[in-house]
């Protein structure tokens, strides 16, 4: 397909009139390219984007509930609004550009024409960008009124894709087999770790994964044991760009911890997160909660996919690249998944684990 019939076609897909379904209603398929369409909108413009759900809660003819909402919805809606089927229970409502105060007032007006005798739905507001959940790491918000059953949650979690049989299986493999071939290092690290600096062999810390979700992410232990402390007087030597935080000379890097550093063995504990399911063997390196939320709305795209151990980053940019760039790269590979990109990207890590490449 030429350059033109591909924008032609992205046009009429974009223009074109939305079929309607029960109720007088978009049907999933197209309410879902709306979604999409109207967040990657939100990235470009960096404005708000809501989405109200609404689930009946009445498990016989809960198509009464529905037709219910559906005729209140065409009496509240601006113009902007869009609503349709989120699947085949649920209504939803896109709200470009509008806030979680706006979305909240729409929840409570369609509860609101339910009698006493009638329960009303469960509505949902789902915010993009949810910064404002950037001290609840990976928890969506608690309910606000029990009465109408308004639950504030993050937009992002809706396009998370769940890991394919195949890369699970991947994952399970390798990471099974990585644990039982380095058993017997792991002692020795744990040895020399000890003998070297105080402090635990590993280290945690809470990393953003799938969905926003925070996770505890474990790697051995090559800083000193303050170093966390120490690194609000090292800001000022960033050598990355963005909110990422990187040195090459390091000075909280205890000797050992260097030649972990450039080997990437300090990295097999986290073969355990990848049992655990919160990583997977290849996938965008999880950051620090407190870096992936300074992070902008177009670059959290990446925590659509499970977190890795390895990515497109680690075998052709890691320390070399801008943060953008870095982000891009990780985008890239949400676009393409699959279980030949993912076999070659373990390979391409083991040359460049073995060359040393980039590494700090």
């Amino acid at each position: 397909m030429t350059p033109n019939n591909l924008l032609a076609k992205r046009h009429r897909a974009a223009t074109a009139r939305p079929p309607v379904g029960r109720f007088g209603l978009e049907p999933a398929q197209w309410f879902h390219y709306s979604l999409k369409r109207e967040r990657a909108r939100a990235d470009h413009t960096g404005r708000e984007l809501a989405l109200v759900l609404f689930t009946p809660r009445q498990r016989r003819h809960p198509e009464k509930t529905q037709a219910r909402i559906a005729r209140v919805l065409r009496q509240q809606l601006q113009a902007t609004d869009e609503p349709g089927w989120f699947d085949d229970e649920r209504i939803g409502v896109i709200m470009p550009e509008a806030s979680v105060e706006r979305a909240s007032r729409l929840a409570d007006e369609v509860c609101l024409t339910f009698s006493t005798r009638t329960m009303p739905p469960l509505c949902e507001v789902f915010t993009y960008p949810s910064n404002w959940l950037s001290n609840d790491h990976g928890n969506d918000g608690p309910a606000e009124d029990d009465t109408r059953q308004r639950k504030l949650r993050r937009l992002e979690r809706l396009f998370v894709k769940p890991l394919p049989v195949w890369k699970r299986a991947l994952d399970l493999l390798g990471a099974s087999v990585g644990l039982f071939l380095s058993a017997p290092l792991w002692l020795l690290l744990a040895i020399l770790i000890k003998l070297e600096s105080r402090g635990p062999v590993f280290f945690r810390q809470r990393r953003t994964g799938l969905g926003g979700k925070a996770f505890v992410i474990y790697k051995f232990r090559t800083m000193s044991a303050d170093a966390e402390t120490q690194k609000a007087s090292l800001l000022a030597f960033n050598e990355q760009d963005g909110p990422a935080f990187k040195i090459k000379s390091d000075p909280r890097v205890t000797r050992l911890g260097r030649f972990l550093r450039a080997t990437s063995i300090d990295e097999l504990p986290q073969l355990i997160n990848v049992l655990k399911g919160e990583m997977s063997l290849v996938g965008p390196r999880p950051l620090p909660c407190s870096e992936s939320d300074a992070c902008l709305p177009w670059q959290r795209r990446r925590l659509d996919v499970t977190p890795g151990l390895t990515c497109i980053w680690q075998v052709r940019g890691r320390s070399r690249v801008t943060f953008d760039e870095w982000m891009r790269m990780d985008l890239a590979y949400v676009d393409s998944v699959s279980l030949r990109h993912d076999l070659k990207l373990l390979l391409a890590t083991v040359w460049a684990v073995v060359h040393r490449a980039g590494a700090y």
